[in-house]
């Protein structure tokens, strides 16, 4: 491994030179503002910054293309991370931007029955279950929460598939109406025609692939089936 050289440039940079041919290198240097490259570096050099007390604020590594990569504060591969903000994974034109080996998707049951104006929030769940006998027709009004509309949550060109289960007693009821962020929208429904009445004595799953294809404007796919 040839010798490392620490030298000051402007800019509040510190360049590394020399070659560092060894599989890894660790350097510990106090907290510095700006950044940092190397030279001629073949290898992967590991940089630990510190605090003015020398207490480890956090960790950047340097590959040896002169990349930078910094870990997520609070970050774990083996454990489990919960995210409030959007993340993104992009992917590339040759490969997958997420591979799921296994995921499940939050389901809402509840004992209510269908009727009136059912509201749908998005943040909520994907799956919402009413298990009592729906006991009148009803609206079911499609939001992301009951703060955020749809329109202000999806972008255009994206997509989002939700479904409805309604329990149904001797007596049926049917979606007469679905609304996106409390305006009327006509679904286009699987078959041709929408519902004009529901299933007798088993469960209904409506399901609803919304697609926004401009400002507070959707193509929706959707279907009923019976489940007895």
């Amino acid at each position: 491994m040839g010798q490392l050289v620490f030298s000051a440039t402007s800019g509040g940079q510190i360049a590394l030179s020399g070659t560092n041919t060894a599989s890894s290198l660790t350097i510990t240097v106090p907290a510095v503002t700006g950044t940092m490259v190397t030279t001629g570096d073949t290898g992967t050099v590991t940089v630990t910054m510190l605090s003015a007390t020398g207490t480890p604020s956090s960790t950047t590594f340097l590959r040896g293309d002169g990349t930078w990569s910094t870990p997520s504060s609070g970050v774990s591969l083996s454990a489990a991370n919960t995210w409030t903000a959007t993340q993104s994974f992009n992917g590339s034109s040759s490969t997958f931007a997420e591979v799921l080996l296994n995921a499940a998707e939050t389901t809402t049951v509840s004992a209510t029955a269908a009727t009136g104006t059912i509201n749908f929030y998005v943040n909520s769940q994907s799956v919402l279950y009413y298990t009592s006998n729906a006991s009148a027709n009803w609206t079911l009004n499609v939001a992301f929460s009951s703060g955020t509309s749809l329109n202000t949550a999806m972008s255009t060109g994206q997509t989002v598939t939700i479904a409805f289960l309604v329990t149904q007693g001797s007596t049926a009821y049917y979606e007469s109406v679905f609304q996106i962020d409390g305006t009327n929208v006509t679904p286009k429904w699987q078959g041709g025609s929408a519902p004009s009445k529901g299933n007798a004595s088993g469960i209904d799953v409506y399901t609803y692939t919304i697609t926004k294809t401009g400002s507070a404007t959707y193509t929706v796919l959707a279907s009923q089936t019976q489940f007895a």
